[in-house]
């Protein structure tokens, strides 16, 4: 099985096969770490993604990394949080499933996330590591090729509460 690493930094200049990155669903650029991806990948990322007619939430679509050091980028729509009674848990699973067998599909061997959904989509960040930790090590385990996959955390506060999901599960 691949390996899960947890850190702090900038996933726009990590080298990597694949960066996810936490889009809206028109895919045409947004706030946080969506508007970094899309300054740093050039103005060929958002013609790319013009042409993709947008991306559900929870779906995942991929593109070119053009001037970021990652070869693709794969976009997926994370939700909104709004209690948790309107699908939210599932909705986040399967941004992650999906950007995973993306990944896969496209011959990637290592893959970056970003927190999807913590930022000012409000999803709890507890709620949305434990999610997210354990979709990726599921995906370790269906996708054995995939060696190594990345949460890059934008601060320490969040790399602390996904270690936290990582040390809560393994004791």
């Amino acid at each position: 099985m691949g390996i899960f690493k947890i850190e702090t930094g900038d996933i726009t200049t990590y080298h990597v096969d694949a960066i996810a990155n936490a889009a809206n669903c028109s895919l045409l650029g947004g706030g946080g770490v969506d508007e970094a991806i899309h300054r740093a990948a050039g103005p060929g990322l958002l013609n790319e993604c013009r042409a993709l007619g947008g991306c559900e939430t929870g779906q995942a679509k991929i593109t070119k990394g053009y001037q970021l050091p990652a070869k693709y980028v794969l976009h997926t729509p994370g939700p909104v949080w709004n209690g948790g009674a309107f699908g939210e848990a599932e909705l986040l699973k399967s941004c992650y499933e999906n950007c995973i067998r993306l990944a896969h599909e496209n011959g990637c061997r290592t893959v970056a996330f970003p927190s999807i959904s913590t930022g000012i989509y409000g999803y709890p960040l507890e709620q949305a590591a434990e999610i997210a930790v354990k979709t990726i090590y599921e995906g370790l385990e269906k996708y054995p090729d995939i060696e190594e996959i990345i949460m890059v955390c934008f601060s320490e506060r969040v790399e602390k509460a996904y270690k936290k999901v990582c040390y809560d599960s393994a004791g």
